[in-house]
C-alpha cells in the first residue's frame, strides 16, 4: 500500500517540530544550570568601645574563602553617640541604650536573610580594663547591659568581652597589613591569589585614649611572641600595650606631675597650654583615675587648682618626659620604656588613631625630615589661645587646647619611648585609612575569627538546591519522551 505523503508530513512536521522544542528545553535548563552566579556574602558586626567613644564597624566576605581566611572588607561604620562606655558607671543601661540607633542602620545594610547568621561581637579596651580594675562589678554589669541590647537584634550575638592590650595590638597589626595587600594578593599573571614576601610587612603605632600599641615583625627571635596563622602562613610578632599612656591619660599625668613639682598650691603653670589660657579644675578630680595609683596627691593641695598656659615646646617635652621611666631596663638595654622588654624598632610602620588625628591637624601626616616636623610642633606651640580659637573658630575647644601636649607626647613616645631617631623617623606613616576600610584592631579581630566559620561553596542558583533541579529536568524529558512515543504509536497504526 503507498505512502500517503500528503497525510503524514504535517504529523511528521509536528513530531520533529516537538523534538526541537525538548531538545531547546533541555539545553536551556543545562546551560541555566552551569553558570555560577556571584556568591554571596557573609556579614560581621565589630563593635570597638574604646576609653572615649564606640563605633561600630560592619565587614562582609564571600562564602568560598580564600585558604581558610575569609577576603574581608569593611562594607559599614557608625560611631556611637555619647563617650565610651566605661563612663556609663552610674547608669550602665544606658551604655546598652547608646548602641541601638547604629544597630538600626547596620539592619538596613545587611540583607535580612543574612542577619540571623551573622556573627555579632563588641570588644572593650582600655577604657573598660582601667574600669575592670577599679570596680570589677560595675565594668560587667556595663557588659551584660550592652550584650542585652545586642541581643535584641537579629544577629548571632557572640559576646562582649574586654581584649587584652596585646590583642588589641595584634589585631592592629594584621588589620594594617591584610589592607596593604602584605598576606595575599591577586596576580593577573597567576590567576591567582599568592602569597608574598615577608619583607612588605609593616609595624603597626595605635594610641588611643587611655593605652597605646606599638607591634612589628622583629628581626631577631623573641619569647613570647604573638603567633596566629592567616591565609596558610604562621606568624610571629611583638607587641605590647601600655595601659595609662594613652593621649588622655597621659596628658592627664603630665598634669599630676607639674602639680607635685609645682611651688604654688593654687596656681599652675602648664607649659603645654597656648598662652592666654586658663581655667580652674578640681584636684580631687586628677586622682580619680586607676592610672593615679603610683601618684600621690599632695599633702597641702588646694581643693581647686588655677591652671595658667606658658605655651613653651621645650619646657612641655621636658614635663613630659617626666611621666617616662627611661632607665629601669634589665634586658640588655633592649627595652621600649618602664623597664619593659622591646626588640628594636625595624622597618617601615603605620601610626594611626590619636597619632594621625594629631599630626593630620598640624598638616604633618606627608613623610618630613625630623627637624622640620619639630619646627612645625614648637611654632604651633607658640601661638597665642586667642589667636588659636580665630584661625580655628570651628575646632573642638579641648582638642584645641592639648594639640601642643599631644604632639610633644608623640614625640616623646616615638623617639624617647619606642626608640626611632632621625634616620628611621621617615619610616613612619600616618594614616587613618586603607581604601574603603578604617585602620585600627576591629577588621583584624573579624580576620581571625573568620578562621572559625566552616568554608562554604556558593550555591549555583539562588533559591534552588542541585538535586530538586536535577530531579525537574529528568521528570520533563522523560514525560515528553513518553508523549512523542504514544503519539507515533498513534499515528503510525
Amino acid at each position: 500500500m503507498a505512502f500517503k505523503w500528503n497525510k503524514w508530513l504535517p504529523r511528521i512536521a509536528l513530531l520533529v517540530l516537538c523534538a526541537f522544542a525538548i531538545i531547546a528545553l533541555v539545553l536551556s535548563l543545562v546551560g541555566i544550570h552551569s553558570v555560577a552566579l556571584p556568591p554571596e556574602n557573609k556579614y560581621g558586626l565589630v563593635f570597638d568601645a574604646g576609653s572615649s567613644h564606640t563605633s561600630l564597624f560592619v565587614y562582609q566576605w564571600p562564602m568560598d574563602k580564600e585558604n581558610n581566611t575569609g577576603v574581608v572588607s569593611q562594607t559599614f561604620s557608625c560611631h556611637v553617640n555619647g563617650s565610651g562606655i566605661s563612663s556609663y558607671t552610674k547608669n550602665p543601661t544606658e551604655a546598652g541604650a547608646s548602641l541601638r540607633p547604629c544597630l538600626d542602620e547596620a539592619m538596613r545594610v545587611i540583607p535580612p536573610e543574612r542577619q540571623r547568621e551573622a556573627p555579632a561581637y563588641l570588644g572593650a579596651t582600655a577604657g573598660m580594663r582601667l574600669l575592670r580594675k577599679q570596680n570589677p562589678s560595675t565594668s560587667d554589669q556595663i557588659l551584660e547591659e550592652v550584650g542585652k541590647a545586642i541581643r535584641e537584634y537579629p544577629v548571632s550575638f557572640r559576646g562582649a568581652r574586654i581584649i587584652s592590650g596585646e590583642d588589641e595590638g595584634a589585631y592592629g597589626w594584621i588589620t594594617i597589613n591584610y589592607l596593604l595587600h602584605s598576606f595575599t594578593q591577586y596576580s593577573a599573571k597567576d590567576r591567582d591569589w599568592v602569597h608574598p614576601t615577608s619583607a612588605g610587612l609593616l609595624g603597626a603605632l595605635d594610641l588611643g585614649g587611655a593605652s597605646t600599641q606599638i607591634s612589628f615583625l622583629p628581626t631577631e627571635s623573641i619569647a613570647n611572641s604573638f603567633r596566629f596563622r592567616l591565609y596558610g602562613f604562621d606568624y610571629g610578632i611583638y607587641t605590647h600595650s601600655y595601659l595609662c599612656y594613652g593621649q588622655n591619660e597621659a596628658l592627664n599625668q603630665v598634669i599630676r606631675v607639674l602639680l607635685n613639682d609645682s611651688s604654688s598650691s593654687s596656681t599652675l603653670d602648664h607649659p603645654c597650654y597656648p598662652k592666654g589660657y586658663n581655667e580652674s579644675i578640681e584636684v580631687a578630680s586628677l586622682f580619680n583615675s586607676s592610672c593615679a595609683n603610683n601618684q600621690t596627691k599632695p599633702p597641702d593641695a588646694a581643693s581647686k587648682v588655677f591652671l595658667v598656659g606658658t605655651g613653651n615646646a621645650r619646657l612641655c617635652r621636658e614635663a613630659i618626659r617626666n611621666i617616662f621611666n627611661f632607665s629601669n631596663c634589665s634586658h640588655n638595654k633592649s627595652c621600649g620604656f618602664n623597664g619593659v622588654y622591646q626588640p628594636r624598632v625595624d622597618g617601615k610602620f603605620l601610626a594611626f588613631s590619636a597619632y594621625y588625628y594629631t599630626f593630620s591637624f598640624l598638616n604633618l601626616t606627608e613623610t618630613h625630615p625630623l627637624p622640620v616636623v619639630e619646627d612645625a610642633i614648637n611654632a604651633f606651640c607658640d601661638r597665642t589661645w586667642k589667636d588659636l580659637n580665630t584661625s580655628y573658630p570651628k575646632q573642638n575647644s579641648t582638642r584645641l587646647l592639648n594639640y601642643c601636649a599631644s604632639a610633644n607626647y608623640i614625640l616623646t613616645l616615638l623617639l624617647d619611648g619606642y626608640g626611632f631617631s632621625n634616620t628611621s623617623w621617615e619610616n613612619i606613616a600616618f594614616q587613618m585609612q586603607a581604601g574603603n576600610s578604617d585602620i585600627g584592631w576591629t577588621l583584624g579581630y573579624m580576620l581571625n575569627l573568620t578562621n572559625m566559620i566552616p568554608s562554604e561553596m556558593p550555591q549555583t542558583l539562588r533559591g534552588h538546591e542541585e538535586g530538586p533541579w536535577v530531579a525537574s529536568v529528568f521528570f520533563i524529558v522523560v514525560t515528553l519522551a513518553l508523549a512523542i512515543v504514544l503519539l507515533l504509536i498513534n499515528f503510525f497504526q
